[in-house]
């Protein structure tokens, strides 16, 4: 069952685990060794979580890779069935 509109994976990094960890954005991009640019962009959800930051939060002890790219997905999926679209009709196989 899909969920209803599930939440960018960049907010949980906002409003969990930073506060969790104490640190501000650039003290985490710094120690993922990560744009601070990019890594803003991912927190307030202007950008999608790439499977390379997935992996550093990972090393750093903040969370499973494969949790934050399952919740990219569900975000994604999401919203791809909410934008308007050509009919296409299912196909049928021999």
């Amino acid at each position: 069952m899909s969920m209803h509109n599930p939440p960018h994976p960049g907010e949980s990094l906002r409003e969990d685990v930073l506060p969790a960890i104490g640190m501000n954005v650039s003290s985490l991009a710094r120690h993922l060794g990560y744009s601070r640019g990019q890594l803003s962009a991912v927190i307030n959800g202007r950008a999608a979580l790439s499977a390379d930051l997935a992996y550093r939060l990972e090393l750093a002890g903040l969370g499973a890779a494969r949790q934050y790219l399952a919740e990219q997905a569900a975000y994604d999926l999401w919203q791809a069935a909410q934008r308007e679209h050509p009919p296409i009709c299912r196909l049928v196989l021999a």
